[in-house]
């Protein structure tokens, strides 16, 4: 039986549906969330390319991160699922993510196929894909 259940997010429109579907899901079990973003390091190659300095993207980072989970906590009170949200800074997004979903007790990850794109997606490769292959707990993935 399903009583909790980790959804994660980049803000991206498709795990924006993600979210949507796994509060939906949640409501339908009874069951709980957890909303996870999982935070970008400063990729410190850059630092002498001189664009964008740490704190900076810090800033940035962190001021997403928390318009992305206060806009989620929001959507999963007005469909009267208990939410619980989570943001935490990680250049190992797919262990971050199996660790969350241990350490919460999650019976469940949700996630979309694919989030933001560009160069970090092809530094980093399929962070749903690293997701599935490791993690001990089952995964919906929604394209």
């Amino acid at each position: 039986m399903i009583k909790s259940i980790l959804i994660t997010t980049d803000g991206s429109p498709l795990a924006e549906l993600a979210l949507d579907n796994g509060i939906a899901l949640a409501k339908s079990l009874a069951a709980k969330v957890t909303v996870l973003i999982v935070e970008p390091v400063f990729p410190h190659f850059m630092i002498d390319v001189g664009f964008v300095k740490s704190a900076e993207f810090d800033i940035g980072v962190k001021a997403l991160s928390k318009k992305t989970l206060e806009s989620a906590a929001a959507r999963a009170a007005a469909a009267g699922v208990a939410c619980e949200t989570l943001a935490v800074s990680s250049d190992n997004v797919h262990q971050a993510i199996i660790d969350i979903a241990s350490s919460k007790r999650c019976d469940l990850i949700v996630m979309a196929s694919h989030g933001r794109g560009g160069a970090s997606a092809v530094v980093l490769g399929s962070q749903t894909l690293k997701v599935l292959t490791h993690s001990k707990i089952p995964v919906l993935v929604y394209r």
